[in-house]
């Protein structure tokens, strides 16, 4: 079917909802093609996109399609209950109590939360409970237009590609999400989850502490929840645990349109304007700032007579260094430990794990990738958890959760420089010392928005000719290439061998002989391409350097 017959039948369908009828019959003809062209689909963190009508917007007759079919996969492997947490997105709460409804008219039980609550609290509430699975109504850090759909498994993980391909079997058999209506059901069916997990899942994080008979008055530390599900979590726990925190109060409370931020993403300047702020009128020592659905935290350290912002590279190894030497001075170390990070994660996080004896495995992009190499050594018995992280500001300290955790990340930060407070450093200064043992490494990322049909084209095309003509920078050796679709690594001999112990997926990765590497890969939530930079060199200045002359030259490469 054509995207213009979809585009007719939504119009002129009889169940259609009128508010979404409305923006239908206001539509152009590349409006049309662009909300029609495909089906919304699930990627690297689940079904996201701009909300809207068509069947490539996220609204709620694309929501139900994707709960019916998961109710159906429930179903058909005799799985009964789900637990479903919403932010603060527009939308979040009417969509998430619409999947409850329709899941109990499938006689599926669901544990529903009344408010807004963050995603690691919802992949702990799946565990707390027992659940077989559960739904996130996020579209994390994304825009204010944008709203999504998270599945996870019973474990608390997102669902890795063999379960989301079975239960996307099940969404593509549904043809006409404009019918689906909700039936009568079993209100018993529906439980409201409230204080009795939220306290459960506050225990677990204040459990993690290290060095719990630290002074921790002397550091002020000033967080934004940038209007998302992270506000109350964070604060209760710091609060309970003894930090003096401020919150910057025009960014606590939910907000769908994130009045009061320039951005809600942590990996954006904007969404550090409002702790900075408050920083400079109290003198605050570290600035924390969480993601809307509170899984992704971005950190700023007092430097001088300013504030500087760590990446998600950098706040890893600094929460690495902390963790692993403090657990070697208390005799804390586990047996056989690892850690985990991503194919576009800085090595540095590598590098400090060896200092500290710890294995590192790398996973494809997405948390769900670590979250299930979590279980299957819960499982064996051959490795013991240590550190999970992704370049993108998100990690998980314990494993009581299964997906990245602000809430733990925060506590855990705020541990550490008060810590290092004592010892007269700041956060900068511990990654100073880490680079002065392992190298000074700096990361980056460039890329290009590619929306609509013509976009998703353009997106293929551009890692094609990429494969089919391998680039070089001059005065740097590529060591060697690795294709994440081809399932192939190729030396810059010649040989080539198989790259294995990856799921298929469209990426690249150069590795340079210095220590650098650069990796293109399309987005899994948004219309992008995505480079990754990681630059080493003798000093953290020579490595930006390296990493600006790099960006110059992708610049005719990736286009």
């Amino acid at each position: 079917m054509s995207y213009k017959e979809k585009y007719n039948e939504w119009l002129h369908h009889p169940l259609l909802d009128e508010s979404l009828k409305e923006e239908l019959a206001g539509m152009n003809e590349k409006e049309i093609e662009n909300a029609f062209y495909t089906d919304i689909a699930f990627g690297t963190a689940g079904m996201r996109g701009v909300m809207g009508a068509g069947t490539n917007r996220i609204n709620i007759h694309t929501i139900r399609k994707a709960t019916l079919g998961f109710a159906n996969y429930l179903n058909a492997n005799n799985k009964h209950s789900i637990a479903i947490a919403y932010d603060n997105r527009n939308n979040s709460r009417d969509y998430a109590y619409d999947c409850a409804k329709l899941l109990a008219s499938k006689g599926i039980k669901t544990y529903l939360f009344d408010s807004l609550r963050p995603t690691p609290e919802l992949s702990f509430t799946v565990r707390y409970y027992k659940c077989d699975g559960g739904i996130m109504i996020t579209a994390s850090h994304n825009p204010k237009e944008y709203n999504g759909y998270k599945l996870y498994d019973d474990t608390g993980c997102q669902l890795i590609p063999e379960l989301a391909n079975a239960v996307t079997a099940e969404v593509n058999k549904i043809h006409d999400p404009l019918s689906i209506e909700i039936g009568d059901y079993d209100k018993s069916l529906i439980t409201i989850a409230g204080e009795e997990v939220d306290r459960a899942y506050y225990d677990n994080v204040l459990s993690i502490a290290l060095r719990k008979d630290l002074k921790k008055d002397d550091v002020k530390i000033i967080f934004s929840p940038e209007h998302g599900a992270s506000s109350i979590p964070v604060q209760e726990t710091l609060k309970e645990a003894g930090f003096n925190v401020s919150v910057v109060e025009s960014q606590a409370y939910p907000d769908g349109n994130f009045s009061n931020t320039k951005s809600p993403n942590p990996e954006e300047p904007g969404a550090y304007e409002g702790v900075i702020e408050l920083a400079r009128k109290v003198g605050g020592d570290l600035l924390l700032v969480c993601d809307p659905d509170g899984d992704r935290m971005g950190v700023g350290v007092k430097y001088g007579d300013d504030y500087l912002i760590l990446n998600g590279n950098q706040t890893g190894a600094v929460l690495m260094e902390y963790i692993l030497s403090t657990r070697k001075e208390l005799g804390l170390e586990v047996k056989d430990p690892v850690m985990f990070n991503t194919i576009v994660t800085s090595d540095i996080g590598e590098e400090v794990a060896k200092l500290y004896g710890v294995e590192c495995e790398k996973t494809l992009t997405g948390f769900k990738y670590i979250g299930n190499k979590v279980h299957q050594y819960e499982q064996n018995g051959l490795k013991n958890y240590a550190f999970g992280y992704e370049e993108s500001y998100g990690s998980l300290i314990a494993p009581f959760v299964r997906d990245k955790d602000a809430t733990q990340a925060c506590m855990m930060l705020a541990e550490a420089a008060c810590y290092y407070h004592s010892k007269g450093k700041n956060l900068r200064d511990v990654l100073d010392d880490i680079f002065a043992k392992v190298g000074a490494y700096y990361d980056s990322q460039m890329s290009i928005s590619l929306p609509g049909a013509d976009g998703a084209a353009k997106l293929q095309e551009i890692m094609k000719r990429i494969r089919e003509n391998p680039f070089s920078i001059e005065g740097y050796k590529t060591e060697k290439i690795e294709d994440y679709k081809l399932r192939k690594t190729t030396y810059a001999d010649g040989r080539t061998e198989e790259l294995n112990g990856f799921d298929l997926t469209d990426a690249l990765k150069y590795y340079l002989e210095d220590g650098s590497f650069i990796a293109i890969r399309p987005s899994g939530t948004e219309p992008k391409c995505k480079v990754y930079l990681s630059t080493k060199d003798d000093t953290y200045e020579k490595a930006i350097a390296k990493c600006d002359k790099f960006k110059e030259i992708l610049k005719d490469i990736v286009r």
